[in-house]
Parts: C-alpha cells; structure tokens; sequence
C-alpha cells in the first residue's frame, strides 16, 4: 500500500484517510461508540484479509477515527446542566490576551473546577472575557484563580454567516464565559519559562523600538504572530487584496525561515570543512532547517498554517536523513496525513482545506524550467495566477467573498513581504535578544519597508473587483468549479484545456431562486439579543433594523447583516428601516448604510440615530413588484410615551399572506397596531419587543390572531427573553413560536401561488453533530 520511495502510493492513503475523516463532519449525528468499534473491526479485516481493498480500510478507519474524536471533542464541552452557572476555577492563561475597549478576552486553561464546594471532574480550554480586569495582569502561562460563569459554545446561524460552533470545536474551546467580580479572583504564580511570555516581550520591545504604531503591529504579525494592534480596517485591505494569509506568520514564511536555516548550516561547513567527517551535510542541513522552522513556528504560537509547513518540512528532513528519494507530493501526503492523524478536527478550518489545495494546485500544475532569476519570476507569476484561480472556489465556499485583484497584489506583497520585510524583521527580533541596541536601526528599516507595503495595498484595495461576493455557493457549483481549475492548468497537451473555464459558470453565474409577482421571502435573522429582519421581492429588498453594535467594535451589521444579504444573492438595497433607536436594533445600521448607500432610510427615533434618516409615521404605504408595504406606528399624534413605542411598525402584504414586524412596542401601543392592521389573513408576527413581559398582552394576541410569531432572542440573554408567561400566553391561543435563540435565522416563504407560509429554521436546515 505505502511503497517506500513512490509517492502515489502515499498520496492515495492520504487521499483515503482524508476521505474518511472528512465524511464524518457531513453526518448530523455521531455514531455510537459500539459502531466505532464495528468500523475499526471492519477496517482491520479488510485491510489483513483483502490487501486489494486496503485504500477502503483506511476510509473506514478513517470514519472511525474521526468520529472517536469529533465524539470525544463534543464531551470535553462544558456540561449541559452546568451551563449559565459561576465556578471556582484555577487555570493557566494561554497565548496573548486580547484587549478591548469593553474587556479583555482570553484562552484559559481550566485545570480545577469548583462549585458549591465540590471539586468536579471537568477541565478544558475556554474562551474568558474580563470586563474590569487588566490585561497587564494577565500575563502568557500565568496561572490564575478566577470565579467563572461559563456556557457551551454557541454561534450565530445565518445565511453566509460563519459557523462559532465549527470553530469553537475545531480550537478545542469547550466553554465559554466570563469573569465575575469577586475577592477570591488573584494570581497564584507566573510559569518562568514560555514561549508565549517570549513571544509578548518580543512584541512590546518591538513597539518600544518602531515609532509608527500601525507599523509596529504589522511587524509584531510578521515576526511573533501578534496581531492584536491591527484593526478590522486592516483586515479588510488584506481581504480585499487577498493577503490575509501574510499578514501573520503565514506557512510561506515559515518555508522561507527554514530555506535560510539551511544556508546558514551550508555556510557553516564551508568554513569548518571537517564538519563534514563527523556528520553528512545533507543530513544537517535537513535537520538546521527543521530546527528553524519549528522555532519560527513556535513564536506564531503554533497556529495551524505553521504547524502544516512544518510538517511538510519534517516530511522532507525525514526522507533526507533516511537517504530515501522524496518529491514535494511525497512531502504534501506524508504532512496530510500526520496533521490528519494528530488532529483530525483541522479538516473543519478553512486554512487546512486552503493550504493543501493551494500546495496541491502548484505541485500538480507548475513544471520548473530552467534556473536563475528569470526562471524564478517566471513560476512566481505563474504561481499567483494558479493560486488565484484554483481557491477561488473555496475562498467563496468559506468566506462568500473573494479578490480579483488578488493576483496582482500577490505578485508584489509575496516576494516583498516573504523576501525583503520578514528576514529584515527577523533579524531585528533576533538582535533584540542578543544586542538591543543594534536592533533599533534593522527594525526601523522593516518599520519603513511594511509602511511602503502597506500604502500600496491600500490603494489597490480600493480597485473595482477587489470585493467580489457572490450568492451561497452549492457543494455541487465547488466540485465542478475545481475540476474546472484543475483543466485549466494541465500541463500543455492536454486538448480544450480552455474550456475548464465553462465548469466555473454554476459558481459565477448561480441560479437565483427569487420570488414571484405578489410573493416576498423574509428572513428573521439570527442576531442575538436584538433584531434584523430582511425582506425581498421580485426586484426590490428591505432591511428592518441591523442588529447591535458593541463597545469592542463588534458589528452585528457587518458580521451577519451584511454577509447575509450577499449570501442570498440581494447585492442592491432600496429601503433601510430601524423601527428605533436602541443599540440591539439600530447598532449595525451605519455599517449597513455604508455597504448599501443608495437605499432610502426610515427611524421610529431618527433624531436619536448616527446616520441622517427620514422619520417613518403611520400612514406611510409604497408598493413592490404586487406586494404593499405600510407603517403602523409611530402615530403623529404623539401618543408614544416610550422610546421603544416609537418604533416603526411595518405590515407587508403579499398575495400568499401578511408579515406583521413590530420593533419593540409594549402593550399600551399595541391596541392602536391591531385597529390599523384591518381584516385580511393572519399574518407571521414578529414577536413585539423580543417576547417581554410588558408586550404580546393576551388582547393583542387574541385580536391579530398571528399564524406564527417568533422571537428573536439571545441564547440564555439576562432578560430572559423570550418570558415564560409570554410564551404560555401564545401556547394558549394556539400559535406556535419559533426562537431565533433556539433555531437561528427563520425564513419565512409567502409564495403567490397560494395563501400559506413556508418556514424554515437554518439551525435545523443543515443538521451538523457540533451543532447545539
């Protein structure tokens, strides 16, 4: 099966390992542990008793693999009956604390868990927010004790949202929480040796050192994998020239730090000869460069990109130190394969999927032809382009954006950043630890370099093209788009290599499902603990409100509004609504506004808003595409006596029903919506003000008489919201609810062909075992 010296064999056990591994992360449930052991038995005989069938043994172990751990990932999480509890926990703090201008977030390894006096048997990593603590205080490998209020993982699920979920499981984090403010809160002792303290020395010495503040933080992600002083401004010019992958210690540096170990080694037995008697220099060098490139690696702190490299790297030191004839794919199967059996939760990161793909694409396509610096720049251009073209699938897949200026930017930053502004850097770090006061001058110089870098980066990311987002991409529309890539760039010979091109249409060119004349979806977005709904037409789309915007700058509007509307196919928006002026609904309204500036923008409390709007008042009607639309509330008459009265009431019509959104009104206002809501069927209410206990009184509901009504609600928020008495009240007339909390974004279909709704529920649209 793995014949020594040819690597296909090797890449088809990758290939089948992979396989195996990756099934189990499309199944909705896992298999039991008694089925576990069937397939290990199953996998065993299969691969002793019919050697023919081994590539299928290893599937099947694979299966097994990847399921024990997925199940045992998913017991590690904080126990169900636990959550929303405060315990007693010492832990060691991991990595580097990231503070924010409400709090400072940090990993923490829970070592002892107490509650009620009792030591319980649980430990793990866990997300920590500290909203009064110092980040000074939290330094790497310090051990802690801390009175904890945790809960399970849990994320948002949207239309082209990204999955928490996923995530959380995949980093291993199995609570999430926060500290309470408590006397018994102290440190109790600091590790003396650590890479991660290491790594933060590093980084303060490099801002003591770098004038530029913005330069210090892009040279502290180069060198130490720091990327806490870079802002989401950033992130954005990276995404839009697809560099992200440079900004921190990327697997490309990494290859580059390990070529210069190899020099280095090289050099050294150029000067002393007899080196040579004592150990081979093929050898050493194999060794020097895995040296180097663990090292380096160790300073980003391990991240999954390095750690992959490395493991090419060992891959290659390996073949070389055992004399044995190694190729790049050789390498690439033997470093799937380790990174799948060490950690076969990776395969749930986009990087993973991102690298080897990557890898796999030049290894496939990319023949080397001559030497010197004209071959070199040859393939460095050539290589941008199949980079380029082959992720563009799985950048849309992951991330539902891609750049098309990325291959020009690529062909620049690439060489620049990997070749002139990391070893500059680096050697500055490294003269920090020996001399500091040589290192001023080398890190200016990298300071200046990135300073250059970064102002061209900026200006391409303002070239049209350098944000290109497209509807949610189907499994089937990335298959065929991949091999299309792959047809592209087969070697010369290969005949009608140009029309791989027409494989990527279902990707460029999605079927759009969209409503028909007189029919309107509306999606209630899942947005925690506030509100943003989105309606479309035929041809026209609404957003009613844009959920909350928080004091460490994370913005509901950009993080779900945004993306969700790019995931549904809606790339123009004609009206803008924020029923009032509260922070879980009008929050993500400027970022909203920004994306989409030539949408009409309606407040309940304009005056109260940071953006111009236009007041919304009763009496207020437009029609789209056979579907009317008009405003209930606020009345002129100013009868509000609440902010939250105020809000924007928005009754939509269409030939297959009503939707009903009310903001946050209470009781007192709610008889007047029901008079003006008139006869007609029973509309999709939007449960008034998250379900409290001041809204949805038992006359409301008895007189619109709503058809379904649902919550949008944060999971365990500190309202309880959705109350039990509100609910109970609804159970009693018969409507049933639904809770973003519980079941994510709920679409909600009004087709024209007949007077029904259809809801959807995405938390249970695609079942995933990590799901909550």
């Amino acid at each position: 099966m793995l014949q020594e010296g040819k690597w296909p064999g090797a890449m088809a056990a990758a290939f089948a390992l992979l396989a195996g591994v990756a099934i189990v992360q499309w199944l909705p449930s896992l298999p039991s542990r008694m089925a576990m052991a069937a397939l290990v038995v199953c996998g065993a005989v299969l691969a002793w008793r019919f050697p023919r069938t081994r590539l299928l043994a290893i599937v099947v172990l694979g299966v097994a693999w990847g399921a024990w751990r997925g199940s045992a990932a998913m017991d590690a999480r904080l126990p169900r009956a636990w959550e929303g509890q405060d315990f007693s926990v010492i832990g060691r703090v991991e990595g580097l604390a990231q503070t924010r201008a409400d709090a400072t977030s940090f990993e923490f390894q829970i070592e002892q868990v107490a509650y009620q006096g009792q030591t319980l048997p649980w430990h793990g990593l866990a997300h920590i927010s500290w909203y009064n603590g110092s980040a000074a205080d939290l330094e790497p490998c310090s051990r802690w004790q801390m009175v904890l209020h945790l809960r399970r993982p849990r994320g948002l699920i949207d239309p082209g949202g990204t999955d928490g979920e996923r995530s959380a499981l995949a980093h291993g984090i199995v609570a999430v929480g926060y500290v309470r403010d408590d006397p018994s809160n102290q440190r109790k002792s600091v590790t003396r040796f650590c890479i991660d303290r290491l790594r933060a020395s590093l980084a303060d010495d490099i801002r003591t050192h770098v004038s530029d503040a913005h330069d210090a933080a892009l040279l502290r992600a180069f060198t130490v994998g720091d990327t806490r002083g870079l802002e989401q401004h950033d992130w954005d010019v990276a995404r839009a020239n697809g560099v992200s992958h440079l900004i921190a210690i990327s697997g490309f540096h990494v290859g580059v730090v390990a070529v210069f170990g190899a020099w280095l080694c090289y050099a050294m037995y150029g000067l002393f000869p007899s080196l040579a008697l004592r150990f081979p220099r093929v050898q050493a060098q194999a060794i020097a460069a895995l040296a180097w490139a663990s090292f380096y690696a160790a300073l980003a702190g391990f991240g999954m990109p390095t750690v992959r490299t490395v493991l090419m790297i060992a891959a290659v030191a390996m073949t070389r130190c055992f004399r044995r004839a190694s190729g790049a794919g050789h390498a690439l199967a033997l470093a799937l394969m380790a990174i799948v059996i060490v950690d076969p939760l990776a395969v749930l990161e986009a990087g993973f999927w991102m690298s080897f793909v990557g890898v796999g694409f030049l290894i496939l396509c990319l023949e080397t032809r001559g030497h010197g610096i004209r071959a070199f720049l040859r393939e460095l251009t050539a290589g941008q382009l199949v980079m380029t073209v082959a992720l563009l699938p799985m950048t849309q897949w992951f991330f539902g954006e891609a750049s098309l200026v990325g291959a020009v930017s690529n062909l620049v930053a690439v060489p620049f950043i990997s070749f002139m502004i990391v070893p500059c850097a680096l050697i500055g770090v490294l003269l920090l630890m020996i001399c500091p006061p040589l290192a001023l001058p080398v890190l200016q110089l990298a300071g200046k370099l990135s300073h250059a870098q970064w102002w061209l980066l900026e200006q391409t990311a303002t070239w049209p093209g350098a944000h290109w987002y497209l509807p949610a991409v189907q499994p089937w529309a990335l298959a065929l788009a991949t091999v299309g890539a792959l047809w592209l760039f087969m070697p010369a010979g290969v005949p009608l290599r140009i029309f791989g091109a027409l494989l990527f249409l279902p990707l460029v060119y999605p079927m759009r499902q969209v409503p028909a004349d007189g029919a309107f979806q509306v999606w209630v977005l899942d947005v925690g603990q506030g509100l943003s709904v989105v309606v479309r037409t035929h041809d026209h789309a609404l957003v009613y409100d844009a959920g909350a915007r928080y004091p460490s700058e994370f913005d509901l509007g950009s993080a779900v509004v945004i993306p969700s509307l790019h995931a549904l196919g809606i790339d123009h928006l004609d009206t803008l609504m924020i029923s009032h002026a509260d922070n879980d609904h009008a929050g993500g309204a400027p970022a909203v506004a920004a994306a989409f500036p030539e949408a009409a923008r309606y407040a309940g409390e304009p005056e109260r808003m940071h953006l111009p709007m236009t007041q919304c008042a009763t009496g207020q009607q437009w029609t789209w595409d056979g579907v009317h639309f008009r405003v209930l509330n606020p009345d002129e008459t100013g009868q509000a006596t609440s902010d939250n009265d105020r809000s924007c009431v928005l009754l939509i019509e269409g030939v297959g029903g009503r939707m009903l959104l009310t903001g946050d009104i209470a009781s007192d206002i709610e008889p007047r919506v029901a008079a003006a809501l008139g006869s007609g069927p029973a509309p999709v209410l939007q449960m008034p003000h998250h379900g409290s206990a001041t809204s949805s009184s038992p006359a409301f509901i008895a007189a619109i008489k709503p058809e379904l009504a649902i919550a949008s609600a944060g999971w365990l928020n500190r309202f309880g919201h959705p109350r039990p008495e509100v609910l109970q009240r609804y159970a009693a007339a018969g409507v049933p609810v639904f809770n973003t909390a519980l079941d994510g974004a709920v679409q909600i279909d009004f087709p024209a062909d007949k007077a029904a709704y259809v809801a959807v529920r995405w938390r249970w649209q695609e079942r995933h075992y990590w799901r909550e």
